[in-house]
C-alpha cells in the first residue's frame, strides 16, 4: 500500500511550509524521517521523534539514543509505517531538532492500493527554515531581517545564509524538481 501524506511545519505562516508525499507503507519510521529531511531540505544534523501529539505522547518513535531514551521509545529503525499510520485522516507528529523543536503535523490524506519501491514528492510550498535558526520565532526573525535591506543585521544574515552577492532569499521559494530528485534517491 501507498500512503499519501501531507506534512506541514506548525507555527509557520505567510507562507506556510508543507510537503505532500507518497510513501510505501512498508518503510520504517527512520526511512520516513530520511524522506522528510530530503523533501523539506533539512540537513539531518539533529535527533528526531514521531509521536501522536508531540513530546510526552506515546508511542514515541525515534532512533534509540541512550542519552534521550527513558526506556519507552519504539525503535524507528524497526517500526513499520503501516503498524501505526493506517487510517485515512489520521494525524501524527514529527519533531526534528529537539533544541529548535520543529514540529510537523503529518496527515494521512489517502491510502492507495499501489505497490512501489520509492517515495515520491508530489508538491510543496514555502522555503525550509535554515538549520539552527531558533525555531519558528527565529525563522520569523530571518524573514523580517531579510526583507529589510536597511536592517542592522541584514548583511550578517546574508552571510549566515550563505548568499552570494546579488543573490536573493525568498521565503516562498521551493524548488520542487530538486526536492523530487532528493526524495527519489532515498
Amino acid at each position: 500500500m501507498l500512503l499519501q501524506l501531507k506534512i506541514q511545519i506548525k507555527g509557520i505562516t505567510k507562507p506556510p511550509v508543507w510537503r505532500k508525499l507518497l510513501v510505501p507503507d512498508y518503510f520504517t519510521f527512520d526511512r520516513l524521517h530520511q524522506v522528510i529531511q530530503e523533501a523539506f531540505g533539512w540537513q539531518n544534523y539533529h535527533l528526531y521523534q514521531f509521536s501522536p501529539k508531540g513530546f510526552g505522547s506515546y508511542p514515541e518513535i525515534a532512533i534509540i539514543d541512550e542519552e534521550w531514551d527513558e526506556g519507552n521509545t519504539e525503535d524507528a529503525e524497526l517500526l513499520i509505517l503501516k503498524d501505526i499510520l493506517n487510517q485515512t485522516g489520521q494525524k501524527f507528529t514529527y519533531i526534528y531538532d529537539f533544541g529548535d523543536s520543529w514540529t510537523h503535523q503529518i496527515v494521512v490524506e489517502d491510502i492507495l492500493d499501489k505497490h512501489v519501491l520509492k517515495a515520491e514528492l508530489l508538491e510543496g510550498k514555502g522555503a525550509c527554515p535554515p538549520e539552527d535558526c531558533g525555531s519558528t520565532w527565529g525563522y520569523q526573525n530571518v524573514k523580517d531581517v531579510m526583507k529589510d535591506i536597511r536592517h542592522e543585521e541584514h548583511d550578517e544574515m546574508r552571510t549566515w545564509l550563505g548568499l552570494e552577492k546579488g543573490e536573493k532569499w525568498d521565503p516562498n521559494y521551493f524548488d520542487l524538481q530538486a526536492a523530487k530528485k532528493r526524495v527519489a534517491a532515498v
